[in-house]
């Protein structure tokens, strides 16, 4: 008699199926590996800010309004005086004074970039009424957790003007991608700091009693300075 039904044919994987599921979950996990080794406990340091030439003469023409802020040997490519031309007999005045500092995000990257070693660890970024900055820190090798590590924070702060008045506030602060908590940073992530602390002798006043406006946007810091 002739079978009424052909045998089932045997169902599963092969080896060599098997091999290369294999071979691409030890290659996947290789490259998560060197991602995470990479990204938070090597990552690499930031580029600094290379201005161009126009860039950097708009630059030191800022900084010589507020006095210069050059090293004593930087050499002088634009015509602005050194530190030893500035230094002379001149009667005080505020007769020209300009009270506005107006800086972009690239000068203030260029500024920071003038270190070179500062330069390759901290990024600063403006957006609307926020400035926010990247670190690279490096652990001290006596420190108990990740010693002779670098770890990536990211922090960011609030800058506004309003009801004739600074704002400050500290939006948060993150190490290695994990926000800290609030109450390890002495409760005061969104806390208003000239607000709480200004109506007192110190800083925050000083600092409120001083500002006529400021003004963060997009690629731009701005402040009025009063008299």
């Amino acid at each position: 008699m002739e079978p009424t039904s052909e045998p089932q044919q045997k169902r599963g994987y092969s080896g060599r199926t098997v091999l290369v599921v294999m071979l691409v979950a030890v290659a996947a996990a290789i490259a998560v590996t060197f991602w995470v080794v990479r990204t938070y406990i090597y990552p690499a340091d930031f580029a600094p800010v290379q201005l161009t030439v126009d860039e950097r003469q708009a630059l030191d023409g800022k900084l010589d309004r507020l006095g210069g802020f050059k090293r004593s040997d930087e050499a002088e490519t634009d015509g602005s005086e050194t530190d030893r031309q500035w230094l002379r007999e001149a009667p005080y005045s505020e007769a020209d004074a300009d009270r506005r500092v107006t800086l972009s995000e690239r000068e203030l990257n260029g500024l920071i970039g003038r270190d070179p070693e500062l330069g390759r660890r901290v990024a600063l970024d403006l957006s609307d009424n926020l400035a926010s900055a990247r670190m690279l820190v490096a652990v001290p090798p006596d420190f108990p957790v990740m010693a002779g590590r670098t770890i990536r924070v990211n922090a960011g702060l609030e800058l506004s003007y309003a009801d004739g008045r600074p704002i400050v506030r500290l939006r948060g602060v993150s190490i290695m991608g994990v926000p800290v908590p609030n109450a390890w940073l002495g409760n005061l992530k969104n806390v208003d700091l000239v607000r709480e602390f200004g109506g007192r002798d110190g800083f925050w006043k000083s600092f409120a009693a001083g500002v006529d406006w400021i003004r963060v946007e997009e690629g731009r810091l701005a402040i009025q300075l009063r008299e």
